[in-house]
């Protein structure tokens, strides 16, 4: 098997080269990773200026863009074939309910998969680096579970490891819980005293029940969550045809 391994911390983030590790013995890996931080990046493409690919001395390639820039440069013109599976992280910090339309991580991953490329993001729980050779260990486990059983069509899976603080019990199958609408902004004033604003932090969740990833990785199980694409409100289109009849 093929892998592409990706991330939106950097080609030099601690949480990259486990997952790195963590892969090896389940295939052929090619590292493309952005050339800095682009965590809160999301979907974003680069399409004002050209795009750079170049190697460190670690063998990773890294791209002077987003993590969806690597993804999409590397499967559609660097790469010389198709990858059989996208893998990105392993993020440092969750990526949980909402976190998922602004995750870079998850990005990476749901670039691979618009592409036809089945694909799995890992994020830990919590922050913190102490986690890393543990959740590696989950993420093979989760990967070559999938090698046993890929299904008939691509899959995109958001993974969230738990905290190395719980005996870990094994991962579940879950769905994204919600959070609390943010923070407020913080406001303070830049040398020049003008006045600036800092995005505030993420809310607390507000659905964490049983079935969710907050609920999964709180009692020491990795959440597994199925994504999908089609945004659309399908239970609102028949009310939107009927105003433009009017």
């Amino acid at each position: 098997m093929k892998i592409l391994v990706s991330n939106d911390d950097g080609y030099f983030a601690p949480g990259l080269a486990a997952l790195v590790e963590a892969m090896k013995p389940l295939g052929e890996l090619t590292v493309v990773a952005p050339q800095q931080n682009h965590s809160g990046a999301s979907n974003s493409l680069t399409l004002d200026r050209p795009l750079m690919v170049r190697r460190a001395a670690n063998g990773f390639y890294y791209v002077n863009g987003t993590p969806t820039d690597c993804v999409h440069i590397a499967i559609t013109g660097f790469l010389d074939f198709t990858p059989d599976l996208v893998v990105s992280g392993i993020n440092d910090g969750p990526n949980m309910g909402e976190d998922t339309l602004y995750s870079g991580t998850v990005a990476a991953a749901t670039e691979g998969y618009l592409l036809g490329i089945p694909s799995i993001a890992f994020s830990l729980a919590q922050r913190g680096l102490e986690n890393l050779e543990a959740a590696g260990k989950i993420a093979h486990d989760i990967v070559a579970r999938y090698q046993r059983m890929p299904g008939e069509q691509p899959m995109l899976l958001n993974v969230n490891l738990p905290s190395a603080s719980l005996p870990y019990k094994g991962a579940a199958a879950t769905r994204l819980g919600k959070r609390h609408k943010a923070e407020p902004a913080v406001k303070a004033s830049n040398p020049h005293g003008e006045t600036v604003y800092w995005v505030g932090g993420v809310g607390a969740a507000a659905d964490d029940g049983p079935g969710t990833d907050f609920h999964a990785t709180a009692n020491g199980y990795a959440s597994i969550t199925p994504l999908q694409i089609d945004l659309t409100r399908y239970e609102q289109v028949e009310h939107v045809r009927a105003w433009l009849e009017k």
